[in-house]
């Protein structure tokens, strides 16, 4: 394996959607959501290392998930974990595991990768990612991968690349927002449009560059710990820091500012498992196109549904259509697939 390839695997999310199996102190990524034996993040980890050396595998984490990380990644030493004190944007983060990479090796090159992603072509995903590095050795180059759209979404921004560049690797135009059903049409009939699914791919020295050019303030303050990395005393520095970072997303840090961007187009399927909607549409389903994690269930007039329990506890549904039924500890949640995106908000009810 090459000891130049290192990652950044993303674990602080709280995947407040997916409630109320994901909760602040138990969340997504450390569930196994599609019942295959596998958590989110230990599917991500053994993919990641087919190709990366799993020493060379650092998880970014929040504090209160360290014990989750080291319980569920056997294979991952303490020092590999780093852990926010308090919740900031992927930039700062992103800026934090560089540094300490740079430190480690000034040769390195990265792959930015989220925990809760379901991608079944791993293959694939290895055959793109190899790719990237290679191209990210030679060139001063930041790179995402981009996904296929396979209809229309609305719940993801997008990545338009030059129509006319007929290399494998594209160069980005710009990254657009998450658009109306309109707009997302009109991307797709574009041909030149890609789902951002939040992977990203560079040289440790393209990424410190761009921060030092777009992000001088961001990049200052990580800066002055440098000697500190991969010490005892580093700990320390991040707790008295990086509450001080502004938090704001790589996007519009970096990439949306840049004049490097490239995109290699995606081979592999791949699901970012968002929401209960999107779990369903990756999960078998019964001729009535019901998806069932763990239940035992008898359905009569039932079709469209997603039905999780913990356990093997029976279900018994009549007459319901296109709902999530989840059965978690304490709390049964029976709602609308279709207004699955304001199951955050209801959460936020709770909370209060």
């Amino acid at each position: 394996m090459n000891k130049n390839y290192y990652a950044i695997l993303m674990a602080g999310g709280v995947g407040s959607r997916f409630w109320p199996v994901s909760t602040t102190e138990f969340p997504k990524q450390f569930h196994d959501m599609l019942g295959s034996g596998e958590t989110l993040i230990q599917k991500t980890f053994s993919r990641l290392s087919k190709l990366i050396p799993t020493e060379n595998i650092l998880i970014l984490t929040n504090e209160r998930y360290n014990d989750l990380v080291l319980k569920q990644l056997p294979l991952v030493k303490p020092e590999q974990v780093l852990l926010e004190p308090t919740m900031r944007n992927t930039a700062p983060c992103i800026l934090y595991a560089s540094l300490k990479i740079k430190k480690m090796n000034p040769d390195a090159v990265m792959v930015v990768a989220p925990s809760d992603h379901w991608i079944e072509d791993e293959t694939a995903f290895v055959s793109n990612l190899q790719q990237c590095f290679e191209y990210c050795q030679n060139e001063n180059a930041l790179m995402t991968l981009g996904i296929q759209p396979t209809f229309p979404n609305t719940g993801f921004g997008y990545i338009e690349f030059d129509k006319s560049d007929s290399n494998p690797i594209k160069k980005v135009n710009q990254f657009r927002e998450k658009p109306d059903y309109a707009t997302a049409k009109s991307f797709l009939e574009s041909g030149n449009f890609l789902w951002n699914g939040g992977i990203f791919i560079w040289s440790v020295q393209s990424i410190t560059e761009a921060f030092a050019a777009f992000q001088p303030q961001m990049n200052q303050l990580f800066l002055e710990g440098f000697e500190k990395y991969n010490t005892e005393a580093e700990i320390d520095f991040i707790h008295q820091n990086y509450a001080s970072a502004e938090n704001i997303s790589i996007d519009y840090a970096i990439l949306e500012k840049a004049q490097n961007v490239f995109v290699l187009p995606a081979t592999f399927d791949w699901n970012d498992l968002g929401t209960w909607g999107s779990l369903h549409e990756k999960l078998d389903k019964d001729e009535q196109n019901n998806a069932v994690v763990n239940a035992s269930v008898v359905l009569e007039n039932a079709s469209n549904n997603i039905i999780r329990t913990e356990g093997k506890k029976v279900v018994v549904i009549d007459g319901l259509n296109d709902y999530i039924v989840v059965d978690q500890g304490n709390t049964l949640l029976i709602y609308p697939k279709n207004k699955e995106q304001d199951i955050k908000a209801i959460v936020q009810k709770i909370k209060n």
